[in-house]
């Protein structure tokens, strides 16, 4: 996740994703297209971002999703083996029908790497919304025994401000229930981010691997939450 702790921000994947989407279904039109995704120079690696939306196209592609791996959870990907590698190694990627792009960046620039990508399983919508809602929940209680106020403040903070969501910039055609499950994905991210920062000042490695381990559910049920929301195959109907 691109972020600070006040203001996080979506994955360069996410916003491509979005975007991709909203043009390849013609809610977006390609100016306005590009302009958006100038914010971070988003290029097709030894191309431009016109080359980015025009390889989309050729690959048959109806819209674009998100893969949000890490090791043990290789969530959003389908394979074959080289996309996968480069996608885990990136913690994210975009799958548009059977084109993969990995980002990475290069200075001021986001450039992308285009390999052949598979079909896919993702939790849909409702999963990943109710999912994260028990996943606060918990954490709220497991945070609350760890005595995080103490430790990490401003992951208490957080906690207790949860109707205060980031502002996601989506394109048209975005269902505003994915635009919202997106925000509240991104806002738990950042809780898990912040509680675990150094460790949030744990006294023994054994205190470190506690907390760990009980923000573990927030942190796996925020990156469903934000794959599903950026995924147009499980958004509903």
């Amino acid at each position: 996740m691109s972020s600070s702790s006040s203001s996080p921000a979506l994955p360069h994947s996410a916003v491509l994703a979005w975007w991709l989407t909203a043009w390849l279904r013609g809610h977006e039109q390609t100016d306005h297209v590009l302009d958006a995704l100038a914010d971070d120079t988003h290029l097709l690696e030894g191309g431009s971002a016109l080359d980015l939306l025009a390889r989309s196209r050729a690959s048959g592609a109806s819209y674009a999703g998100l893969a949000l791996p890490v090791d043990g959870d290789p969530l959003g990907l389908g394979g074959p083996r080289d996309f996968n590698s480069a996608a885990m190694e990136a913690g994210q990627a975009v799958v548009a029908g059977s084109l993969g792009l990995v980002p990475e960046e290069k200075g001021e620039t986001v450039q992308w790497r285009a390999f052949a990508a598979e079909r896919r399983q993702l939790p849909d919508v409702g999963e990943a919304d109710r999912a994260l809602r028990e996943a606060l929940l918990g954490a709220a209680d497991d945070l609350a025994v760890l005595d995080v106020a103490r430790w990490r403040p401003e992951a208490a903070d957080a906690l207790m401000n949860l109707h205060q969501r980031p502002r996601l910039d989506a394109p048209l055609g975005t269902p505003p229930r994915c635009v919202d499950l997106a925000a509240r994905g991104l806002q738990a991210w950042m809780i898990v981010d912040l509680a675990l920062e150094d460790d949030g000042g744990a006294l023994s490695s054994y205190e470190a691997e506690r907390r760990r381990g009980l923000l573990q559910p927030l942190g796996r049920a925020a990156r469903r939450a934000v794959v599903a929301a950026c995924s147009p195959e499980v958004w509903p109907q």
